[in-house]
């Protein structure tokens, strides 16, 4: 990517993003930015929401996201690495490929690389150093585009503490070499706080390569903040944060034949030993907030995001590609079937790739005893530059692969897609005695660009062929909560949703719809049941041809048009906890129901798509999801165990029975954790993953089957100070 300094500083000065900041009003403190804020706020939302703090974090002790979303309904996830590394999450019927149709966000900034032009996310921020998610879904969401179809998730980075000095340590060690450590440590004088963190985690691997080699990972990242109050009575706070995070992972898109995952499911083919992701993320921001008055305050934040990737993946393998044959090959020269005199060449693709995503983004609030409205407004800029090649080697039948020819960078996929976007908002929340109102407007305004030098011109001296399209959009939203009585809510809302196309869209159009919940949520001490019925309308769904999702190498970044698509379900939770002596017994079980299908016939160039008829099934999208989640607890252990059903999922488009060869069966997986508190400032912990130890198939990729993970043990300890 180039970019002048001047265009650099004038995009970082002038780009401004719209996030939610729940601004405490007091003389000595502002809330971390925020989207639902606690538990408790949850039930006064008008729509399906959730909040997973600090100690649910714990109790699993969790690096993966996958095993979080479990714990909320109406979020479904398709797995890949095995330890959520570059997650699928979906909501609501919406495709989870690569996250492409949620908005992420870290403390109220977006987190994909590049957002509006390129929303596949290659990239997720680590887990584990998370103090809290927050979950929303329904018209509340208006207020944190671009994409409102689905919903948000917002994750919390540490809190500097209040405190002179205070932190935490957390160690773990586990299964195939797994080890953490988690560090972090800060403190407060006077008005100024500072925060360091350091989070380290790998492992090498539950798969197997002849070679020998490893198929795990290993990624660290650091976190600073540097916070300050001033003025007269503390109504200023400024506040700097910077992260970086490194992670090398030895991952591959080749899959198994099913012959081959039937005799040993963590295996994987030679062809894929030097495959592996290189990533570097560097984010900056500074948040300034000024509280006003005791009626009014701002929140502006100025951020950067750049992430570098390189996935070094095998693209072909003797001529063929992935899903094409490519498998076949592959397992012959393992196998020692292949018969042919001349080894086959395996083309490794260099998916080189550098993001830019940058903006300020600024929110005021004004406050009434009735009402609480917020103005928001975002310019944003974000970019993708490829600048790939492809790579020959020999793979001989005794699995050693050698180079035989390096090609020079950019000599294939040569382009930058970008986009620069200004979206503004309007939310009031008005109360009238037992009746909420929430009620919000947003404007999206989205200029996107391509520019493709071919696979001839890799210095990029020519000009290149250009592509411009633009799309603006209106998005209302209306929520109602009403209190029937201290224990009973009522609510419903209904949105406009919407999606930006992106540069490489065929017809340069919008995704939108309409989505439309309700239901009841009641809560009596201890126990808490919701149930929420949804349903989605869009005229135009949006397909992203990315190498996850299968499809041409010569078609991926394109974005196609499916039409009508008509989305309905049902979400349940119920939690209760039963004291029984000196013990505690909690329940939580979260149960979601979707039913998702095309309306219109078409042909299309997607692997999970194909030629779809009107009334065909939405592929890797399970009918139903459950969690039940139970276990004992007392005031100084705990030992919990959740189990996990999903649904058979269809790989692609279609109806009827469900075909054993191509689609997903079913499973359940159970997950056990304990924990024991040494005393106040120590812990020591235990989690099992997957105790059953169930061999279960989480994609077909391209076809092929990458494999979920097998069990695995992780004990560790946590000391406070």
């Amino acid at each position: 990517m180039k970019h002048s300094p001047v265009a650099l500083a004038m995009a970082t000065i002038f780009s401004i993003s719209y996030v939610h900041a729940n601004t405490a009003v007091s003389d000595d403190t502002i809330e971390q930015v925020t989207i639902i804020g606690s538990k408790a706020a949850v039930n006064t939302t008008p729509g399906s929401s959730a909040f997973i703090d600090q100690d649910t974090l714990d109790n699993y002790a969790v690096t993966d996201i996958n095993r979080v979303l479990a714990k909320a309904p109406g979020v479904y996830f398709v797995e890949e690495d095995g330890y959520g590394l570059r997650p699928n999450i979906g909501m609501r019927g919406n495709s989870a490929d690569r996250s492409e149709k949620i908005t992420v966000m870290e403390d109220g900034v977006l987190a994909a690389p590049a957002p509006y032009s390129s929303p596949a996310a290659y990239y997720f921020p680590t887990i584990g150093r998370m103090s809290a998610i927050e979950i929303l879904k329904g018209s509340s969401s208006v207020k944190y585009g671009p994409r409102t179809s689905g919903g948000v998730i917002n994750l919390r980075s540490a809190l500097t503490p209040d405190e002179a000095f205070a932190g935490k340590v957390d160690i773990a060690l586990g299964s195939d070499a797994y080890r953490k450590v988690h560090a972090l440590a800060g403190g407060r004088n006077d008005n100024t706080g500072v925060l360091g963190e350091v989070f380290h985690y790998g492992a090498d691997g539950f798969k197997t390569l002849n070679s020998g080699q490893d198929t795990g990972f290993e990624k660290t990242d650091g976190m600073l903040k540097i916070d300050r109050y001033f003025g007269e009575n503390n109504e200023h706070h400024l506040e700097f944060k910077g992260k970086y995070s490194k992670e090398t992972s030895n991952e591959t898109y080749l899959g198994l034949l099913d012959n081959d995952y039937n005799a040993d499911a963590y295996q994987r083919y030679s062809a894929s030993q030097l495959d592996q992701m290189d990533t570097e993320h560097t984010h900056l921001s500074l948040h300034y907030d000024y509280i006003i008055s005791p009626q009014s305050d701002i929140s502006i934040i100025a951020y950067q995001n750049d992430f570098a990737r390189n996935w070094y993946k095998v693209s072909k393998v003797g001529g063929l590609s992935l899903g094409s044959g490519a498998e076949e090959v592959a397992a012959q020269i393992d196998n020692g079937s292949y018969t042919y005199s001349a080894f086959p060449i395996v083309q490794i693709k260099a998916n080189n790739r550098e993001y830019l995503s940058q903006g300020i983004q600024a929110e005021l609030a004004y406050r009434t005893d009735e009402h609480d409205i917020r103005f928001g407004v975002r310019i944003h800029q974000d970019e993708m530059d490829r600048y790939q090649w492809v790579d020959d080697y020999t793979l001989t039948t005794a699995g050693t692969m050698s180079l035989l020819l390096a090609r020079e960078a950019g000599t294939d996929s040569n382009r930058i897609d970008s986009a620069d976007a200004i979206s503004l908002f309007i939310h009031d929340t008005w109360e009238i005695n037992d009746l909420t109102i929430k009620g919000g407007l947003r404007y999206e305004n989205v200029n996107l660009a391509r520019d493709d030098w071919g696979k001839t011109d890799p210095q990029r001296v020519n000009e290149p062929a250009m592509r411009r399209n633009s799309v603006e959009a209106l998005l209302p939203a209306l929520g109602l909560t009403y209190q029937v009585n201290d224990e009973l809510v009522i609510l419903a809302s209904v949105q406009r949703s919407f999606a930006p196309p992106a540069p490489g869209n065929q017809n340069a159009e919008e995704e939108d719809g309409w989505n439309a919940e309700a239901g009841v949520r009641f809560i009596d001490n201890d126990l808490r049941v919701e149930a929420i019925a949804f349903a989605t309308r869009l005229d135009n769904l949006h397909g992203n041809c990315t190498a996850s999702q299968g499809c041409n190498d010569s078609l991926i970044g394109n974005q196609y048009n499916a039409g009508k698509v008509s989305v309905d379900g049902i979400e349940l939770s119920l939690g209760n906890a039963w004291q029984i002596g000196a013990v505690q017994i909690p329940i939580n079980v979260n149960y979601t129901y979707t039913n998702a299908s095309f309306d219109e016939s078409f042909a299309s160039e997607l692997d999970s798509w194909g030629d779809v008829e009107a009334g065909d099934d939405l592929p890797y999208l399970p009918q139903t999801v459950m969690q039940i989640e139970t276990g004992v607890k007392s005031s100084r252990w705990q030992v919990l165990a959740s189990l996990q059903r999903l649904d058979d999922m269809r790989t692609q488009a279609g109806n009827g029975a469900m075909l054993s060869d191509t689609d997903i069966k079913g499973r359940t997986v159970v997950n056990l954790s304990a924990k024991y508190d040494i005393d106040n400032a120590q812990q020591v912990y235990a989690v099992i993953d997957n105790v059953l130890d169930k061999n279960y198939i989480a994609t077909r990729q391209h076809g092929a089957i990458q494999v979920g993970k097998p069990r695995t043990l992780q004990i560790g300890y946590r000391v406070s100070f």
